[in-house]
């Protein structure tokens, strides 16, 4: 298997580093006896292709309260994605940790359910879309936002770990990617016009819809 230079460096710099922390979180399989598995499997298809946090960022942004928090996840997530999917992964092109099937990952891998992906392994792209998304409601939440976003954002990491799908350097290099894109979207957020976070779409709906009643009533 032909590993490009950025791929082969990363791999020798945090060969150590990811092995320590891969086996640690493995521990906790070996521990539940699998019964952790369903639960971080679970986790893992709320980061599959953003989709479950871009159409909870558009339910937020349909009502005013919310609105803000709507809007810079949504941002955020455009940003993350640009960074991760369509730059990073593809020059770094870092093979997944169970595509070598030497490695202590592979065995790892078969152990819990063999789930593949179809990108390449660095950054993960599902720790940045959960950072990214997450880190403008940290910021703009109160205390139990904070504590839920953080919680979620972190559990998403950690569940590509323990599903063996991405290296740990992986899933910290996407959380860094995600915090970046999350504060960017936020300052871009606070830049739109005063108009868009007062709009009412219900509102607005109620208005057409009484317009139409009136135009098709009989005279």
């Amino acid at each position: 298997m032909e590993i490009n230079a950025p791929a082969m460096w990363i791999n020798e710099v945090f060969a150590e580093f990811d092995q320590a922390v891969t086996s640690s979180v493995h521990w906790l399989h070996t521990v539940g006896g699998g019964f952790f598995t369903p639960f971080f499997e679970g986790i893992s298809i709320l980061g599959k292709a953003g989709i479950f946090l871009i159409l909870l960022s558009l339910a937020l942004m349909i009502y005013r309260p919310t609105r803000r928090f709507g809007t810079s996840m949504l941002i955020g997530i455009a940003i993350g994605f640009l960074i991760t999917n369509l730059v990073l992964k593809i020059q770094i092109a870092r093979p997944r940790p169970y595509s070598d099937p030497n490695s202590l990952y592979y065995k790892l891998w078969l152990t819990v359910n063999q789930h593949t992906e179809s990108d390449k392994s660095f950054p993960s792209g599902h720790a940045t879309v959960a950072f990214a998304s997450m880190t403008p409601v940290f910021i703009l939440g109160g205390p139990r936002a904070k504590i839920s976003a953080l919680l979620f954002a972190v559990l998403m990491g950690f569940s590509r770990i323990y599903l063996v799908v991405h290296y740990p350097s992986d899933v910290i290099a996407g959380m860094l990617v995600g915090i970046f894109a999350g504060c960017v979207a936020v300052l871009i957020a606070r830049q739109l016009p005063r108009k868009w976070y007062a709009w009412d779409f219900k509102r607005k709906q109620r208005t057409v819809g009484k317009h139409e009643l009136t135009k098709n009533s009989p005279r």
